[in-house]
C-alpha cells in the first residue's frame, strides 16, 4: 500500500477532530442540532486551516443514514462513501479550474433533479473566488432559491473579491489562523501516535514556520520526518528550515545588549556557514525582543523553564528603550531585505544600525563628555569647524584613557577607587546611586522614576509620579530594596510614596531637563555661529529651530541647508 502523507491521513472525521474552530463549530452544532439549515454557507480563511474540511464534514452530517445531526456516523455507506471521495450526491467542482460560465451552466443543469443516493444534493465549490463575473451571475438566482434538497457550500481564501450579491445570500463563517501553541499541540499527538521521536522545540519551530496553517504543518513534518531519519530534533528541523536554533538567536541578543560589533559580525559569519534564511532569522530575532518587551512590562511568561530564564536574563541586559528600538529596526530590515545586495549584507546592516542608532541615553554613557556643534552641507560634506572635530576627538580620547587604569595603576588600586566612590555616594543624589545599583528591566525603570525623600533610620522613602504608578508591583519594591541592601550593606526597609512631597528630581526629571538645556544651549550657540549669520545675511534665510538635535553629549544640526534655511 503506498504511503499516505500525513496531511490527508490526519484529516479530520467528525466537528470535534477539527482543532481552533470552536467559533464555526459551535454555530454549525446547533443549527443541524436543531434542524435550522440555511441553503448556502460560505466558509472565508486561509490556506491550510480546515475550510474544505468543515464543507465535507457539514456535507456528511446532513446526509447521514442515522438522521441530519452534529455527530455523523462514520459507519453507514454514505458515510463511507463521502469520506473515499465517491459519493454521488456531493458535488465538489474545482473553480480555479472551471472559471467560464458554460462550466457553471453545465454544473447548474442537475440542480432541479433529486438526490440519487442521499438526502440532499450538496455543491462543495472550492476556491469561489475564482469564478468569472459573468459565472458569478448565472449561479445568483440559484444560489439564492435553490431547491429544497440542495445545500451550496462554497470556500475561498480571499472573500473580497466575492460580489456583495454572492455575500448577502450566503452564511458567512470566517475561520482563524491556528495559533502556534495549538498546531504545536496537534503536532505532538501525531508524532506519539505515528511513533515519531519528537522534540518539543522541533514542534515549535514547525509550527511556527507553518504560519498559522495545520495543513503546512503537517507538510513539513513530513518532510523533516525524511530529513531527520525518522526522528524530529530540533537542529535538524532548523536545518532543513534554513533558521538557527535558539541558541544563536540568544547569542546575537547578548551580543547587542554588549554593543560588541565584531561579536556579531562573527555570529553572522558563523550562522552563514549553515546557508541560513536570513528573513527567518530576523523573524526570530524580532520573537525574541518581543517577548523579552512582555516579559519586561509584566514579569511573566508562559514559555518552558529553560526559554524563560533566557528570556529574564537579557531582560536585564536590555533596558526597555534598547528593546523597542531594536525591534522596529528588526522589521525594517526585514522589509528593506530585498533591496540588499545579498540578504547576509540585508541582516548585517540591521544588526550595526541597532548598535548606531541606539537611544541617547545608552549611547551617551558609551561616548566622551564635550559638547561641539555640527552642521552637514547640501553635498553631505561635514562643515564642523575643525577645531571642533579636533577637540571632540581628543575629549573622546581623553575620556577612553580615563575608563582604562594607567599601565602604573594595579587592578586593586583602581578597585579600591571604585569601591569608595560607591560608598562615598549620598542616598541624595539618587540620580548616581541607582546606577550602582545591581538592578535591571522594570525594577530599574521603576527606580529612576523614584526620587529621594529621606532615610530614616533603616527605612528609605523614595517619591513616585503618579504617571509612573503602573510600574509599583509588590516584586519591583522587593527587587529595588534587596539591591539597595546590598549596595548599602544593611537592611533596608523601603516605602514608596504616590506624589510624595519632595523638592528632588526623579533621574527621568533631570534628564529631561539636562536634555532641554542642552537643546537650548545649542540652538544659542548655531545663532552666534559666524557662518551661519553669514548664510542668513546672504540667502535672506532664517534658522530652522525646529531642526536642530542633540545625540548624547553632542549637538547636531541634522538638516541639510535647505532645511536650515528658509527663503
Amino acid at each position: 500500500m503506498s504511503y499516505l502523507v500525513l496531511a490527508r491521513k490526519w484529516r479530520p472525521q467528525t466537528f470535534a477532530d477539527v482543532v481552533g474552530q470552536q467559533h464555526v463549530l459551535k454555530a454549525l452544532a446547533h443549527s443541524l442540532d436543531n434542524e435550522r439549515l440555511h441553503h448556502a454557507y460560505l466558509f472565508a480563511g486561509t490556506r491550510g486551516v480546515g475550510k474544505t474540511t468543515l464543507a465535507r464534514i457539514l456535507a456528511k452530517a446532513l446526509n447521514c443514514e442515522r438522521g441530519v445531526s452534529a455527530t455523523p456516523c462514520g459507519e453507514c455507506g454514505a458515510c463511507h462513501e463521502i469520506d473515499e471521495g465517491r459519493f454521488v450526491d456531493l458535488i465538489e467542482v474545482d473553480a480555479a479550474s472551471r472559471t467560464k460560465v458554460d462550466d457553471t451552466r453545465e454544473m447548474l443543469d442537475n440542480v432541479q433533479y433529486a438526490p440519487t443516493r442521499g438526502r440532499f444534493k450538496v455543491y462543495l465549490i472550492d476556491e469561489v473566488h475564482m469564478l468569472s463575473t459573468h459565472s458569478f451571475n448565472a449561479l445568483l438566482k440559484t444560489l439564492e432559491e435553490p431547491p429544497a434538497h440542495v445545500k451550496f457550500l462554497l470556500a475561498t481564501t480571499d472573500p473580497q473579491k466575492l460580489p456583495v450579491t454572492v455575500l448577502s445570500r450566503c452564511l458567512q463563517f470566517n475561520l482563524k489562523r491556528l495559533t502556534p501553541a495549538l498546531i504545536s499541540e496537534r503536532l505532538a499527538l501525531i508524532a506519539d501516535a505515528e511513533g515519531v521521536s519528537a522534540e518539543p522545540a522541533s514542534l515549535a519551530l514547525l509550527a511556527r514556520a507553518a504560519e498559522g496553517s495545520l495543513r503546512d504543518a503537517l507538510s513539513l513534518m513530513d518532510q523533516a520526518i525524511a530529513f531527520g531519519g525518522g526522528a524530529l530534533v530540533e537542529h535538524d528541523v532548523a536545518q532543513m528550515l534554513g533558521a538557527l536554533d535558539r541558541g544563536q538567536v540568544v547569542a546575537i541578543a547578548e551580543a547587542l545588549a554588549g554593543a560588541d560589533g565584531e561579536q556579531l559580525m562573527r555570529l553572522i559569519a558563523s550562522a552563514d556557514e549553515q546557508f541560513p534564511d536570513y528573513r527567518r532569522l530576523i523573524d526570530e530575532l524580532a520573537q525574541l525582543l518581543s517577548r523579552i518587551a512582555v516579559y519586561q512590562a509584566t514579569e511573566s511568561t508562559d514559555l518552558d523553564d529553560d526559554e524563560a530564564g533566557e528570556i529574564e536574563r537579557l531582560a536585564s541586559l536590555l533596558s526597555p528603550a534598547d528593546v523597542q528600538l531594536y525591534y522596529q529596526i528588526a522589521l525594517q530590515g526585514k522589509r528593506d531585505m530585498p533591496l540588499a545586495p545579498d540578504p547576509r549584507v540585508g541582516m548585517e546592516m540591521a544588526l550595526l544600525r541597532m548598535l548606531a542608532f541606539r537611544p541617547a541615553s545608552a549611547a551617551g554613557s558609551q561616548q566622551g563628555g564635550g559638547s561641539s556643534v555640527a552642521s552637514t552641507s547640501r553635498d553631505g560634506r561635514d562643515n564642523t569647524p575643525k577645531t571642533s572635530r579636533t577637540q571632540s576627538r581628543a575629549a573622546t580620547l581623553q575620556h577612553q584613557s580615563a575608563k582604562a587604569p594607567s599601565s602604573a595603576t594595579t587592578g586593586s588600586e583602581a578597585q579600591r577607587k571604585d569601591e569608595a566612590a560607591v560608598v562615598d555616594t549620598p542616598l541624595s543624589d539618587w540620580h548616581r546611586l541607582i546606577g550602582q545599583l545591581k538592578l535591571g528591566g522594570v525594577a530599574r525603570l521603576l527606580a529612576a522614576n523614584c526620587a529621594f525623600v529621606e532615610q530614616q533610620g533603616e527605612t528609605i522613602v523614595l517619591s513616585l509620579d503618579k504617571r509612573s504608578e503602573s510600574l509599583l508591583t509588590e516584586a519591583r519594591i522587593k527587587e529595588l530594596g534587596k539591591a539597595l541592601s546590598a549596595h548599602l550593606d544593611q537592611d533596608i526597609q523601603l516605602r514608596i510614596e504616590i506624589d510624595g512631597a519632595t523638592v528632588n528630581e526623579t533621574p527621568v526629571q533631570r534628564e529631561a531637563r539636562e536634555q532641554t538645556e542642552k537643546q537650548a544651549s545649542v540652538r544659542d550657540a548655531l545663532i552666534a555661529d559666524p557662518g551661519v549669520a553669514e548664510m542668513r545675511k546672504l540667502f535672506d534665510a532664517e534658522l530652522d529651530e525646529q531642526a536642530v538635535r542633540v545625540v548624547g553629549h553632542e549637538a547636531v544640526d541634522t538638516s541639510s541647508t535647505d532645511d536650515v534655511t528658509k527663503h
